[in-house]
């Protein structure tokens, strides 16, 4: 009777873990760029160097957990001179915060009919500096991996990033397509 529950509990655990699906972001196939006004001008860039951990499950978005990382160092703006300035103590000081830190804290379904379309809410962290930020992504199946994609918005000047430059607008919009391979 023991082996026969103990069997119950294994088949149990298994079934109800069986549908954890987790995946690992990677920079082939990804894109985390930024558009800002720089003197009016619209100014954009990138950054690589993902890692992190999702755990995407579509049926079950209580156990959806995004924690992605870029580093800052990698910032690419097509401007070598800029990129060290933006790699520096005034903006994102990549010596001292080596990563941009992007953690769920709740996923949702939108208001969209169609699947695929979801809500995220969690913590931007930039800078050692933590705001919460929401925003609609999107997640389509590819060949057993995931594509997210997603569009924010934030102030720069929240996250002490350039803060004394007046050129700059404030508003930095931020756009996501994120592969992430099955781990």
């Amino acid at each position: 009777m023991m082996m026969l529950k103990n069997l119950l509990v294994c088949l149990l655990f298994i079934s109800v873990n069986a549908g954890a699906q987790n995946y690992t972001p990677t920079d082939a196939g990804s894109k985390v760029h930024f558009v800002i006004k720089n003197f009016g001008i619209n100014t954009g860039g990138d950054f690589t160097g993902l890692k992190g951990e999702i755990s995407f499950l579509p049926d079950d978005l209580a156990a959806c957990k995004f924690n992605v990382t870029v580093a800052t160092s990698t910032v690419d703006t097509d401007n070598q001179m800029r990129d060290k300035n933006l790699a520096g103590g005034e903006y994102f000081d990549a010596a001292k915060f080596p990563v941009i830190q992007l953690t769920s804290t709740k996923i949702d379904k939108t208001n969209k009919t169609t699947d695929g379309f979801y809500y995220f809410t969690g913590n931007l962290t930039i800078k050692g500096i933590t705001k919460t930020i929401s925003f609609p992504f999107q997640a389509k199946k590819v060949n057993g991996d995931f594509v997210f994609t997603g569009n924010f918005e934030i102030d720069r000047t929240t996250y002490n990033v350039g803060e004394k430059n007046i050129v700059l607008s404030n508003k930095v919009e931020v756009s996501l397509s994120v592969t992430a391979k099955k781990s």
